[in-house]
Formats: C-alpha cells, structure tokens, sequence
C-alpha cells in the first residue's frame, strides 16, 4: 500500500509541471524592466508586453526597476518565484557585461536565469566630425597609428555597449584612442556634432540623419551584417580588414532558473511569433534593430560565448566602475 501511494505521489509531482504549464497563465504576467522609464529597452519592453497579452489572455504589467546599469532589476527577476509570472527584458549585452564590469554581483548571470529569446540586435555606427581628415576606417586606423593616444572619443558612458566597442576596436586593430565618457547619447552626439570630439561610437538612429546631411561621415557599422539603414556603409571587418568583430546591442528575454520547461516554450513560441510581426519589423528597424527571434538554446549559445568575450575587454582595458 505504502509502495502504490509513493508512486502515485512520484507520478503527480512528475507531472504538476505540466499540470501548471496547462493552466498558464492564471493571473497578470509582471514583466521587469531593469532600466527607467523612457529609454530604448524600456520602449522595446513595452512592446513586448502589450502584444504579449492578448495571446496569453492575461494583462502584462510593465514593472520598471532602474539601477546600476540593470543590475538591481536583474537581481530582483534571478531572486523572483521560478513560475513563469515574472519575466524580464533586458539589455542582454549590458547584462553579459556586468559580471566583469561590476565583479561580484549578487546573482550568478549563467545559472540564475532562463533563457526565453533574443529580440533584436542594434549595432552602432562610428562617426567622425568632418574635421577629422579621414574618410575611411583604414584612414582613421593609419591616422591613429601616426598619432597614438592623440585622439578622442566619445561614448554613452564608462561600461556601456558604446565605450567597449571602442575598447574591441582598438584590441582588435592596434590602435590607440582615448576615451572621453559622456552622460548618455544625447550629450556626446551633440559635441561630436560640435567638433569637440572627433570620433563618437554613436546609436544608429540619433546619427542617420547627421549622416545623410554630411554633418559626420560614417566609418562603419560594429554588427555582423551592414545596417538596413546604411547599407552604403561597411561592417568594421569590411573596413578595416579585421575579423569577428561584433558589437551589439543585443536585446532579450529572460526568467528565473527554474521556470518550467513548457511555459518557457510557451513564451518562446508567442514571443517569436510577435517579433516576427509586421508592425514589429518596422519598430525595431525604427530603432535600428534587427530582430533576431531565437530558441532558448540558441540564447543559451550565445550567453555562453559572449560572456568571456566582453569579460575579455573589460579586464584589458582595465575599466572599472565610476
């Protein structure tokens, strides 16, 4: 008798997960931004969450938790019940640079979280002021080899996305820049428009415009592929001869560890299907994202290789915290 109730025991517990991921979701999803209102991951967030909720029935609650670069957020999601009720988008770049930018942090980036999807992918685009006498990456290369350490250039930050691409360039092709940090995009196009900076690894669609009117040349763009925007201008391996460089800006999706293997497939599925809208297509290119739309697996991939690449970066450029 004993031994017939542990097997019906061990056979419901061996299916509550589906039984749970039957009924999902039975309730309003929260859907954690790690970032303040008003920013690009936080626009990116809210699409996500209004289109998300008609296919699941339920309301999608945005829930806003800024600070230290998404760290406080993220903690928050990695330490939240593992039951599909709380999911996280996130600058996915940024989250993979935390661990080296910041040391220890409170939760482990690999093992405290569930992959959902990738979104989409920006990648920047290097700008110089028509001050500058280069109209190419290779000119810039030769310049900046002639005259090391002599030129500046700007970036959203110290840590960001925009501040390390710079720092991949320089590892990748021999050069020395120096790095002038600025309190968001806005500050550092607007001096890069003013000549006080020569160079700015700059957003896509605050610099298109400026491009398109001569104001700043672009040298190249730092993703895999030309940008759909600029397709006139190359990758930095088409310009200046290197090899595997890629720096995005890479958005996702994530839960806690442990969330059930079918409701992640569940948000998988539906995710996908919303990225890969019309209506989306034309918001992220808006942005200057490409949509990615992946597996868990595949997001799991890229984790893994990401993670030591930037690690990699940080730890040669010596960059810390500020």
């Amino acid at each position: 008798m004993k031994h017939a109730l542990y097997v019906i025991g061990f056979v419901l517990f061996a299916a509550s997960p589906v039984a749970v991921a039957q009924g999902y979701p039975a309730k309003p999803v929260r859907l954690v931004v790690p970032w303040p209102p008003g920013g690009g991951i936080d626009t990116v967030g809210r699409w996500m969450a209004q289109k998300l909720a008609e296919p699941l029935g339920q309301q999608v609650v945005v829930d806003n938790r800024g600070g230290q670069s998404g760290v406080i957020g993220a903690d928050h999601v990695a330490k939240s019940p593992a039951d599909g009720y709380t999911i996280m988008v996130h600058t996915v770049t940024g989250h993979l640079i935390n661990p080296a930018f910041y040391g220890k942090l409170p939760y482990d980036t690999e093992r405290d979280f569930s992959s959902i999807t990738l979104i989409a992918s920006a990648p920047h685009i290097i700008v110089a002021h028509p001050s500058l006498p280069v109209k190419t990456l290779k000119e810039l290369i030769a310049l900046a080899k002639a005259r090391p350490g002599q030129i500046d250039y700007a970036s959203f930050g110290t840590g960001s996305t925009s501040h390390l691409s710079g720092e991949l360039f320089m590892s990748m092709t021999g050069v020395k820049l120096v790095h002038i940090p600025y309190k968001g995009g806005g500050p550092a196009l607007i001096d890069t428009l003013a000549g006080h900076v020569p160079l700015y690894f700059s957003g896509i669609p605050a610099s298109l415009p400026h491009v398109g009117s001569g104001k700043l040349r672009g040298l190249a763009v730092t993703g895999a592929v030309r940008s759909k925007q600029l397709p006139e201008i190359p990758t930095v391996d088409e310009a200046a001869g290197t090899k595997g460089y890629v720096s995005e800006l890479m958005y996702g999706v994530l839960a806690p560890a442990g969330v059930p293997r079918e409701i992640i497939a569940r948000l998988n599925s539906e995710l996908v299907k919303i990225i890969n809208t019309p209506d989306i297509r034309e918001r992220l290119a808006g942005i200057g994202a490409d949509l990615v739309a992946n597996t868990p697996a595949q997001m799991d991939a890229y984790i893994r290789a990401e993670l030591p690449k930037w690690a990699k970066v940080v730890k040669a450029a010596g960059i810390k915290p500020q």
